[in-house]
């Protein structure tokens, strides 16, 4: 599978020069589905904490708060070893049945605070799902990736 260096890509990259509209966050909304999957590609079946650790990278904190048969609701943030504050930390609403991630809730130090259910609503959650769909594919490009079978797996090799 082909993996774009530029983290932008299809609706994300049509988004950066065009008013928002329901139908056109909608098309966010799927394509920031897509890449969550590309890095969890088992979320609806995964309950609990993981990591993805990368040579010289942060780690990438996934925690599953709610799982229902076709909704998950996650919390995905980087994990610092130094302590630091996590940042950016979203939590997410993934409906797995219409292949859509909502933004309920992120925050980050590097762009304006997103406040999205505040006027103009729209606009603001357009915003933080492009913010989202960038770290999305960041995160894939970096090479982060994990599903419970392959954390089962080194944790069993480590035993051994």
């Amino acid at each position: 599978m082909f993996i774009s260096p530029y983290p932008w890509t299809g609706a994300l990259l049509r988004s950066l020069d065009q008013e928002p509209t329901m139908g056109r966050l909608l098309d966010l909304c799927e394509e920031n589905y897509q890449a969550l999957l590309t890095l969890f590609p088992e979320l609806p079946e995964m309950k609990g904490d993981f990591e993805s650790h990368l040579p010289g990278q942060a780690h990438l904190k996934l925690t599953v708060l709610e799982q229902s048969k076709y909704t998950s609701l996650i919390n995905l943030t980087y994990a610092f070893d130094d302590g630091r504050e996590s940042d950016p930390d979203a939590v997410l609403r993934v409906y797995h049945d219409a292949e859509q991630v909502e933004v309920e809730q992120v925050r980050q130090s590097n762009l304006p605070e997103l406040s999205l259910y505040e006027a103009p609503g729209l606009v603001n959650k357009w915003r933080a799902n492009i913010f989202v769909g960038k770290w999305l594919r960041f995160c894939v490009n970096q090479g982060h990736f994990f599903t419970p079978r392959q954390i089962k797996e080194v944790a069993e090799a480590a035993a051994i």
